[in-house]
């Protein structure tokens, strides 16, 4: 476990791993938010298997036996006892099936050692600073795991002249990442890009 804080606030919030012991905290949000995008659960980015069952209540069963098999991770964001936001990370195989797939493989020098591929936050709490300190939360759980190469697929608002409604910024924008250190890489699909960091191995 560790903290976080939000800049210029006094605020700091504990970071939890998602794990078995956790899951009742991180289900609860997921409840809260209605299952996410049609109770998807945070299911669409891992690779399918025979064993899930589609809809919400499959999807939900679906993430429980990864966390449990340790093949699905998460930053979670605690206040209290109540998580509040979270950051969803993996290897590659762990989480294969980003958007704009075929564009980014094609386009790909090599993969990375993690990538970021959601953050999500309270829709009660949003606009608090909430998703950057699950981003850094995610860093951080990485560097405790050994660290390397993290990439980000944020949402690159930098032309976009429209405001852009915080519920469809599936995983954050460009300028989050970027405070956080992550530098731009290329774009992926028309409104998102490829960013990275290297994270040093916790001391």
């Amino acid at each position: 476990m560790s903290t976080e804080s939000v800049a210029g606030t006094g605020r700091t919030y504990e970071i939890r791993a998602l794990t078995s012991e956790t899951w009742d905290v991180f289900a609860d949000l997921n409840e809260r938010m209605g299952g996410l995008f049609g109770g998807c659960w945070c299911v669409a980015f891992h690779a399918e298997r025979e064993d899930h069952v589609p809809g919400p209540e499959g999807n939900r069963a679906f993430k429980k036996t990864m966390v449990e098999e340790g093949i699905a991770h998460a930053a979670l964001v605690m206040d209290g006892e109540q998580a509040v936001a979270w950051a969803e990370y993996g290897t590659p195989v762990e989480l294969p099936d980003i958007h704009h797939r075929k564009q980014y493989d094609a386009e790909k020098d090599t993969d990375p050692d993690y990538r970021v591929t959601c953050i999500r936050v309270d829709k009660a709490r949003r606009r608090e600073g909430l998703a950057e300190v699950a981003l850094r939360g995610a860093l951080e759980l990485i560097a405790a795991a050994g660290g390397g190469t993290v990439e980000g697929y944020p949402h690159d608002l930098t032309h976009v002249t429209k405001k852009t409604s915080s519920s469809w910024l599936y995983n954050g924008t460009r300028s989050m990442y970027e405070r956080v250190g992550f530098a731009y890489d290329r774009p992926k699909g028309m409104k998102n890009c490829v960013m990275s960091i290297e994270v040093p191995p916790a001391r």
